[in-house]
């Protein structure tokens, strides 16, 4: 943290900040304003509901004024800073009328607190209690700049000594409470620069965070921007090239150019998927503003199943179901993807001639599908971490096909944006199973 004890702030933040702190010093004037006046009107009452032996002080008639003074006087000090922070909050600009009326106010509380106790015990000594405390809370509630502050240390003493002389104390009495005095004064200035300092740094840091988020969002905007330049740019050549393999496939070829068309196919089915995934991780879109139909499950898993099936894509993707008309608010454009990222990734990690079940059935008032494998299983390791995005869980399939490391994520959202949950169980060598729950509705 850098100090300003004698130096200005950086003219960088000086006039954001001047603006900043003037807005809090009026809600610190505010505040203390109305806890002054409250303790003034219950001063007033204890006299008034107290014996006269409990509440007479020394000086009480000069005490009764200055109780009264107070009473007057600072309901105007309440509303005049309730009226610059409306304006402030309007105008967004801080004035030198609203840094004149903060001093003036913290002059007031000092000299309030000092007049009020000494007239109350004739003493001088006596009041620097409440003097210290009123330097005290000045310094903290409000910030002043580094003239500021000396300008009111040079009231407040004017003050003191005026006060010194109107008890007519004795020379020794007055050297010693002039030597406290400038004492706690330069405590006090030490005090309100170095909470002048630190508020200074926790604005800086701030206006610099806000700065960065700013940058952040321009270059995730220009991101998405070149992704989605790209992605659009990608998918023309991979559909025509999907739909040239299957144009061919129409025609008598052999059976090596049929497997050449398949594996063609399959590529392009994943490169959709991982353009896909990228997109959806770039926009980090909101999942909870897509709309959902009530959709029959069965017929929703079957449709998900043929479509694999009619693809050619592969035909081990076998469902299975123990319930009948059941159903659940799914989106239809993003719940498949999960089935789909499920079924991929089953396939990915298992044997050629090994089926992948899809199982619905019912648990309660949820809807349960399960996917399940008997492939490579799940290192133990790797389970905690499966979930979250680019966690380094991702591995390459049986045939060398790449993991983006982000479409498990992207399936527990949409899957928690369902209001579902999703687990996952695993043995290595045995294979694995990824268990969906969903709220089921009538």
């Amino acid at each position: 943290m850098e100090t300003h004890f004698f130096t200005k702030l950086a003219p960088k933040y000086s006039g954001a900040y001047r603006t900043y702190y003037t807005y809090q010093n009026l809600q610190s004037v505010r505040t203390a304003s109305f806890i002054f006046l409250t303790l003034a009107i219950i001063i007033r009452i204890l006299y008034h509901v107290f014996p006269e032996s409990l509440t007479k002080a020394q000086n009480f008639p000069e005490f009764n004024l200055i109780n009264w003074v107070f009473i007057v006087v600072t309901p105007f000090f309440y509303l005049l800073s309730h009226l610059l922070i409306l304006n402030m909050r309007r105008t967004k600009h801080a004035t030198t009328g609203m840094a004149l009326f903060v001093f003036i106010f913290a002059l007031y509380i000092i000299c309030c607190g000092m007049y009020s106790s000494f007239i109350s015990t004739s003493d001088p000594s006596n009041a620097l209690t409440l003097y210290l405390i009123a330097l005290s809370i000045v310094s903290v509630l409000f910030v002043f700049e580094y003239y500021e502050t000396i300008v009111l240390l040079l009231g407040i003493e004017m003050l003191f000594t005026m006060m010194l002389f109107h008890a007519q104390v004795s020379a020794t009495e007055m050297t010693y409470n002039q030597m406290i005095s400038a004492i706690l004064l330069a405590g006090f200035y030490l005090t309100s620069r170095y909470f002048f300092s630190y508020k200074a740094s926790y604005y800086g840091q701030i206006v610099e965070i806000r700065q960065k988020n700013e940058e952040i969002s321009k270059a995730n905007q220009f991101k998405n921007q070149v992704l989605g330049t790209v992605a659009h740019d990608l998918r023309n050549p991979i559909a025509a090239v999907e739909s040239l393999a299957m144009m061919m496939e129409l025609e008598d070829i052999d059976e090596d150019t049929q497997d050449s068309l398949t594996m063609m196919r399959q590529s392009c089915v994943k490169a959709r998927t991982i353009i896909d995934d990228l997109l959806d991780a770039a926009r980090n879109e909101n999942l909870n503003s897509f709309e959902t139909t009530r959709v029959e499950m069965n017929k929703c898993l079957q449709n998900i199943v043929n479509t694999w099936k009619i693809q050619n894509i592969s035909s081990n993707v076998v469902f299975t179901s123990d319930v009948k008309d059941i159903y659940a608010q799914i989106s239809l454009e993003k719940f498949p993807r999960v089935i789909d990222n499920l079924i991929s990734n089953a396939l990915k990690f298992s044997k050629e001639n090994y089926a992948v079940e899809l199982a619905l059935s019912r648990l309660k008032n949820n809807i349960v599908i399960k996917v399940k494998d008997h492939g490579l299983g799940i290192p133990k390791d790797m389970l905690p971490n499966l979930f979250e995005r680019f966690s380094g869980a991702g591995r390459t399939g049986l045939k060398g096909e790449q993991s983006t490391g982000i479409g498990l994520s992207i399936v527990k959202d949409i899957v928690e944006s369902h209001s579902g949950q999703i687990t996952v169980e695993s043995v290595e060598g045995k294979g694995s199973t990824f268990t969906i729950l969903l709220p089921m509705v009538e």
